[in-house]
């Protein structure tokens, strides 16, 4: 049999993307189940979009994972999208089918959900104040609220953006949610029993950022959640744990919604431990 030299090839597109590990973690997994894939991180500006899209399919690509800035652009190239994703409003992941047409799904908020179901935090009942009203924090309140949080305050900077996201939860779900302004410094609503900082703040190179908001809002016991993965240990996390809030961090989200693209795109059951391992000692 002759041999065959050429891999299967995904990868991740955006804009910052330097600091992204998921290739660590998803090749990782591919050599544990002996499949001949590779995954390539590209930087990708907002107004290449287009040419990076035409790549995807011109280099006959099985997939690719969006990140910031592309996840709500990105859906003008879907031929399809799975029901989250066109309820959510933005697409993270692409699989390109055999015919060549192109299926957007979401994954982020799966993979957050999943985080916290890991850390045996349950998301009935809950009051959630979400900070950020982009790709992934569209896809995190969405799953949040089917996954049983009863109040969701989307905080935002542009009041479009957070009153859109907000109208989406309460059009699309059983959860309700409102839209609260950030202008300043934002303050943490009373009662919140979970904190999301779904906000690129933070994310590697500028690893010393923190969200603008009230930390003494941040009472004992509150959960804490980041969405930022590099590094995994933000200031964010960190000024949330002095304050005596349980904390997770975004490594979880991350190698969740890395499983299930690896599955979208291989059709086989992702090595979930391998690939946590891999992607946790990049952070060692």
């Amino acid at each position: 049999m002759e041999k065959n030299y050429r891999a299967e090839l995904v990868g991740v597109l955006g804009d910052p993307v330097d600091g992204n590990p998921t290739g660590v973690m998803e090749e990782a997994g591919f050599a544990h189940a002996g499949l001949n894939w590779r995954y390539i991180t590209v930087k990708v500006l907002p107004e290449d979009l287009d040419g990076a899209m035409a790549g995807v399919k011109a280099f006959n690509m099985r997939g690719v994972n969006l990140t910031m800035p592309h996840k709500i652009n990105v859906l003008k190239y879907m031929d399809a999208l799975s029901e989250a994703a066109r309820v959510i409003g933005a697409v993270n992941t692409v699989v390109r089918r055999p015919d060549g047409t192109l299926f957007g799904e979401n994954t982020d908020g799966k993979g957050f959900v999943q985080s916290l179901t890991d850390a045996g935090i349950a998301l009935a009942g809950k009051s959630i104040a979400l900070l950020g009203a982009g790709g992934a924090a569209r896809s995190i309140g969405v799953e949040c609220a089917l996954a049983g949080a009863k109040l969701i305050r989307v905080i935002n900077r542009s009041a479009a953006r957070g009153r859109d996201l907000a109208g989406v939860i309460n059009a699309h779900t059983a959860a309700r949610a409102e839209y609260l302004p950030w202008n300043g410094t934002a303050a943490v609503p009373e009662g919140t029993d979970i904190l999301i900082n779904a906000t690129c703040v933070g994310l590697h190179p500028r690893g010393d950022e923190c969200p603008d908001i009230d930390f003494d809002g941040v009472k004992r016991g509150m959960v804490a959640c980041d969405v930022v993965f590099n590094p995994a240990e933000t200031v964010f996390l960190k000024r949330a744990a002095a304050r005596g809030a349980r904390c997770v961090d975004g490594l979880g989200m991350l190698v969740n919604q890395g499983c299930i693209n690896y599955t979208l795109w291989t059709g086989e059951p992702a090595p979930r431990d391998v690939m946590y391992a891999k992607l946790k000692a990049e952070f060692i």
